[in-house]
């Protein structure tokens, strides 16, 4: 019956009233163990990824292999039109001209690592994400307004309910919930 009881459960949230107190919370979290933490901000905090360890990402190459491909693709396409397809021989001038495919090149180099960025972005946030059971606890909402938000995962193993809350408490949070599934 424990086991099931627990199944319920997605863990506890501690409410913060600054993002100097969330970031010593998520640092001192990490370092007790736990695993299975995350963080709610209505801003960036610098370091607060770090804190509860989210590793570094991939974004960046991902967005710099794209703007590549979007280079070559946009100076081929100069290329192919230009010098293949539909050649015209105007004023003598070369068909093949570097600096006039820059434009088009230039564009579809900040075309292709935007949109990657951006689809890169939503998936590894897991977005578009219609629902999580912090959207339930009390004063969430202000998640995106003033108030910072710490949650350990009932998932993690040295999850404890009593020894985990007591824990947060510790931290000097503003309020702990238990957030249902």
């Amino acid at each position: 019956m424990q086991q099931h009881e627990e199944s319920t459960h997605y863990g506890l949230l501690a409410e913060f009233e600054s993002p100097d107190d969330l970031l010593a919370a998520a640092k001192e979290t990490f370092a007790a163990g736990y695993r299975k933490i995350d963080a709610y901000s209505p801003m960036p905090v610098h370091g607060l990824g770090e804190a509860i360890g989210f590793p570094r990402t991939r974004l960046p190459w991902l967005v710099f292999a794209f703007g590549l491909l979007g280079a070559i693709t946009g100076y081929s396409l100069c290329y192919w039109v230009s010098a293949i397809d539909y050649p015209l021989n105007i004023a003598g001038k070369p068909l093949h001209s570097g600096p006039m495919f820059i434009p088009v090149t230039f564009e579809l180099t900040i075309l292709f690592a935007a949109l990657s960025s951006a689809f890169g972005m939503f998936i590894a946030n897991g977005l578009p994400q219609p629902y999580h059971p912090v959207f339930n606890a009390p004063n969430f909402a202000r998640a995106s307004q003033d108030r910072f938000f710490l949650s350990i995962e009932a998932e993690d193993p040295q999850f404890d309910r009593e020894k985990t809350e007591e824990f947060l408490r510790g931290l000097n949070p503003h309020e702990v919930v238990e957030v249902e599934k």
